[in-house]
């Protein structure tokens, strides 16, 4: 069992973000209504979303909770990136569903990544990505600023991607 290599874990969840860090932070509206929320919600904590984004999921949780080990790796063929992670929180309410995950000794990254999905109180669906990284190992340094480029078209991949899934309901 790995442990988390950052210390801030589950500062995604306060506003503002930690020092010392890329932040990240990209909505995505994705329909309307209960059953469009309910859902996302369901996507993204039983992994659905992130399967469908294309990504591999290694887990023995069907379900997010906390302290959930998860292994997500994105690539082709030989040339794939292997994310060790750990759920950290989870938040299973009315109006908000999601978690968010810390990165474990192996990540290319070191920081903390939220999902949410919001039902706003107009009845809008919301789809949040909210994190803080920063390089992990040499080649996330070596590769600089083309890092926060690429995990912020993986966020707004990811909201189109729920967008999808979820299209028929609302």
């Amino acid at each position: 069992m790995s442990a988390l290599n950052y210390r801030e874990t589950g500062a995604t969840r306060h506003v503002p973000l930690p020092p010392g860090y890329h932040h990240l932070r990209h909505r995505t509206r994705i329909g309307q209504g209960r059953d469009v929320f309910e859902a996302a919600g369901a996507a993204v904590t039983t992994w659905r979303m992130h399967r469908q984004s294309g990504a591999r999921v290694d887990t023995r949780s069907p379900r997010v909770e906390t302290g959930t080990h998860v292994t997500l790796s994105l690539g082709l063929g030989p040339l794939r990136f292997y994310a060790p992670c750990e759920v950290v929180w989870t938040a299973y309410g009315t109006e908000l569903i999601g978690f968010a995950y810390g990165t474990r000794a192996g990540h290319p990254e070191c920081g903390e990544e939220s999902f949410l999905v919001e039902l706003a109180p107009d009845g809008t669906v919301w789809f949040d990505v909210t994190a803080f990284s920063r390089p992990g190992c040499w080649y996330t340094r070596l590769a600089g600023l083309l890092v926060p480029v690429l995990q912020r078209a993986y966020a707004r991949h990811l909201g189109n991607t729920l967008r999808r899934m979820t299209h028929h309901r609302g």
